[in-house]
């Protein structure tokens, strides 16, 4: 049974129930003198503990989507990473290979009617850098009246460590899309859903690091290559979109900014604006002073000409700490007088699944009115 199966969760619910129940019921014949009954007590409290925190724990990864397998959380995912091909004369199995499909919660009637989830393998060209990812089919992409039809695309990254599938079953990326696809509020787009972190278990904050992943490049070249080469996505500039939560928002608001001729328009949802460095990450710039400086977002405002693209954040009132930074970063961008910004401030909302859920409707939407599907 797996990490974030319902299973699991509800026997663990139910074995906390029953320790608990047995150590009311066994108290009384445990209330003696003697090593026995004194180790029996301690036995059974942190037996109860135990179960407590395992429960707690499995419902806060099932909300939050913190790791997606036993072999994630125990840190021996071996599936994904940072490789090298050292095949004769470099050759690879192609940039994207899927290797699974499935419908969309809720669309039934095949992909024509509820579109469709694949899951890819991605080959960075450049890069060398391997990953999976699950790329969302509108409907409108199997009509054969759109053959020859090409869709704007988004890249949407979760948080650190968080998990692709989160994006997918939990905030529901493509069951929304669909829907407000459907009412006419967007118009149908590919999703390309994915974590930011390309070489787990490292926290690479989308940066070119030196004598490391070359994580900014892939996001700004190889993943766009391999997509619109296997997809019908539009090639001109102004087909392509970012958006992301916590770590993979402040990925999205960099390379909408860092690459403009690539990613016409950028969302960050409860996004920060420097990255950090800590012992997830390890030494990011490896002393490059200016690789630092651009990860800044504040700094890259004030310091480098105004990119020509589309900003979108996000915070709250209450329940966010990056309120005060996000409204310092809207001022800078409304100063630099070429950047568009927007923004969504909630009333009141953590830093959580619930509060992205709320905002990833009207960030579709934005999107959508962003992009071109030429």
């Amino acid at each position: 049974m797996g990490l974030t199966s319902n299973t699991v969760l509800l026997l663990s619910v139910a074995f906390a129930v029953l320790l608990f129940v047995g150590t009311v019921w066994l108290w009384p014949r445990l209330a003696r003198r003697g090593w026995r009954a004194v180790g029996g007590r301690v036995g059974l409290l942190l037996a109860t503990q135990l179960a407590l925190f395992v429960s707690v724990g499995l419902s806060a990864n099932q909300a939050f989507g913190f790791y997606a397998s036993w072999a994630d959380l125990l840190g021996r995912e071996t599936d994904v990473g940072v490789v090298v091909d050292h095949s004769a004369g470099g050759a690879t199995a192609g940039p994207l290979q899927v290797v699974d499909t499935r419908h969309v919660d809720g669309g039934g009637g095949g992909p024509r009617y509820g579109g469709q989830i694949q899951k890819v393998a991605l080959n960075g060209r450049t890069t060398h850098i391997a990953t999976p990812a699950y790329v969302y089919l509108p409907p409108e992409y199997f009509d054969p009246a759109n053959r020859t039809r090409t869709f704007p695309a988004a890249v949407v990254l979760t948080g650190y460590p968080g998990t692709a599938e989160a994006l997918v079953d939990k905030l529901h990326y493509p069951r929304t899309a669909r829907q407000l696809a459907k009412d006419g509020r967007m118009q149908p787009m590919i999703l390309v859903m994915m974590r930011p972190t390309v070489a787990p278990p490292r926290d690479t904050e989308c940066v070119d690091v030196p004598g490391g992943p070359q994580t900014e490049s892939f996001f700004a070249e190889d993943l766009p290559d391999a997509v619109t080469a296997h997809y019908r996505v539009g090639k001109k500039p102004g087909s392509w979109g970012i958006i992301g939560d916590s770590t993979g928002g402040y990925c999205a608001l960099k390379l909408a900014m860092h690459h403009p001729e690539v990613y016409a328009a950028g969302a960050g949802l409860s996004a920060y604006y420097k990255a950090p460095v800590d012992p997830t990450t390890g030494d990011l710039f490896q002393g490059n002073e200016t690789l630092r400086d651009e990860a800044d977002l504040h700094w890259y405002l004030k310091n480098r000409s105004a990119p020509d693209t589309s900003l979108l954040v996000t915070s709250s009132k209450v329940g966010e700490s990056n309120y005060k930074a996000t409204l310092k970063f809207i001022d800078e961008v409304k100063a630099n007088g070429r950047t568009r910004i927007s923004s969504i401030i909630l009333e009141s909302g953590g830093h959580n699944f619930n509060t992205w859920r709320r905002e990833i409707p009207p960030t579709l939407e934005w999107i959508s009115g962003r992009l071109s599907d030429r």
